[in-house]
């Protein structure tokens, strides 16, 4: 394998990221037992000791049987993103966010099946019922719970997708996506296909 890069966080990144603690913008689950996306972050939750320790490069083969088309590994223990380029030539290694508990978090293979460049996001029924004075629609820009780029998987409501808060970044909020960095997404977007392999653990 050729030598790996490994992306470290910008200082103001990883000083909002570990300071915060905060997780991703929230999408439904297929329960849609849905957060509150437009809502803040929790004013608190207690420190992950092992979040900053347990963020190491890890080996694609217990994962993964091969690289083809390119694989990403979800740590939600870790709240770190892994990814493994089809050539064996690239690795990356981003700080994330993860769901708001483990009933929550749904592990297993998917895939990425869609790429998009500045998504829009709607509310689903269940978060119109609850708060019917929110919009219908969000188009892109700074208001929306995607961020710049999302990765849409082939489970449904579920994406790897960016953040404008970036405190948002290694803590929990979510009820099943996983967000990113707006630099690190965009980044992780340009390196993926659609039809790479996704596991989340």
């Amino acid at each position: 394998m050729s030598k790996s890069s490994f992306l470290t966080p910008t200082r103001r990144g990883f000083l909002a990221g570990s300071a915060a603690l905060i997780g991703a913008p929230a999408l439904a689950t297929e329960t849609e037992q849905d957060a509150d996306p437009l809502r803040p972050p929790p004013a608190a939750e207690p420190p992950v000791r092992h979040n900053i320790s347990s963020f190491r490069s890890l080996s694609w083969q217990p994962y993964f049987s091969n690289l083809r088309n390119g694989a990403i590994l979800v740590d939600t223990r870790s709240r770190a993103l892994h990814f493994w380029s089809e050539d064996h030539s690239t690795y990356k290694l981003y700080p994330s966010s993860v769901p708001l508990t483990d009933e929550l978090t749904r592990r297993g293979r998917t895939s990425v099946i869609r790429k998009v460049v500045g998504p829009s996001w709607s509310p689903t029924p269940s978060m119109k019922k609850r708060n019917p004075e929110w919009p219908d629609y969000i188009p892109p820009g700074p208001d929306n719970p995607l961020g710049t780029h999302a990765l849409y998987l082939s489970w449904k409501y579920y994406r790897i997708h960016g953040t404008h808060d970036t405190r948002k970044i290694g803590r929990r909020s979510s009820n099943g996506c996983i967000g990113l960095y707006n630099e690190h997404i965009a980044q992780l977007f340009s390196l993926t296909k659609v039809g790479t392999q996704v596991l989340l653990i």
